[in-house]
């Protein structure tokens, strides 16, 4: 689902800047300014690259692996299993009614030719109609079921945007970058500073308090 990856890594990026200008009044904590920059990560994984994982109180600059969040977020992969059954059942019934479209020109194939010409006439003019009609339906179900892919993802982009912004102030980060595999500005992340784990851990902690059904 490449659309809503993209809208991950905005919601991502997004908060990021959320959280920058809502801290940029306030100072600097010197710790955490040095610099933490890819390059500076580097660097400090080059000086004790045993050092334990934890997150460092004072980072201002962190990073979320958006592969890692799609994959582990439960509301994403509930989200994209209810428009993937929503997706086969479309098919499905476009599918059935193609079968039996096909078998009736296939029998006027057969049956045309002791027609009469009002008959052939009238029997074309039902099958063009009924052809239109598949296609149009074809298409009716392909934006539906897009529009529901762009509704789902813009409520997941809004969830982990609020996530990001609440944790950003709790924490004191002025920024959260993203990183995607093969796909990203940030070569290299000092493994204190990510915080995909705990920003998976509240995202589906909130999807569960909230999932309809679920007692509280």
């Amino acid at each position: 689902m490449s659309v809503s990856k993209k809208l991950i890594l905005l919601a991502v990026i997004s908060a990021s800047f959320a959280a920058c200008n809502n801290d940029k009044a306030s100072k600097p904590t010197t710790a955490a300014t040095t610099e933490t920059t890819p390059a500076a990560a580097t660097t400090a994984a080059e000086e004790d690259e045993d050092a334990p994982a934890v997150a460092s109180p004072t980072a201002e600059i962190v990073f979320v692996n958006s592969d890692t969040l799609l994959n582990r977020y439960q509301y994403f992969k509930d989200v994209k299993a209810r428009l993937e059954a929503k997706g086969k059942r479309m098919e499905s019934d476009l599918r059935g009614k193609a079968s039996s479209f096909q078998k009736e020109v296939e029998q006027y194939r057969q049956t045309g030719a002791g027609m009469t010409q009002e008959q052939r006439a009238a029997t074309e003019q039902r099958l063009a109609q009924k052809e239109q009609q598949l296609a149009a339906q074809q298409q009716t179900s392909g934006n539906q079921l897009a529009k529901d892919e762009n509704d789902e993802m813009k409520k997941i982009y809004e969830k982990v945007e609020a996530h990001l912004k609440k944790i950003s102030k709790e924490k004191g980060y002025k920024m959260v970058l993203t990183y995607t595999r093969g796909n990203s500005a940030i070569l290299y992340g000092d493994a204190s500073l990510d915080i995909t784990d705990e920003t998976v851990k509240g995202l589906n902690e909130e999807y569960k308090a909230n999932k309809p059904g679920t007692k509280k």
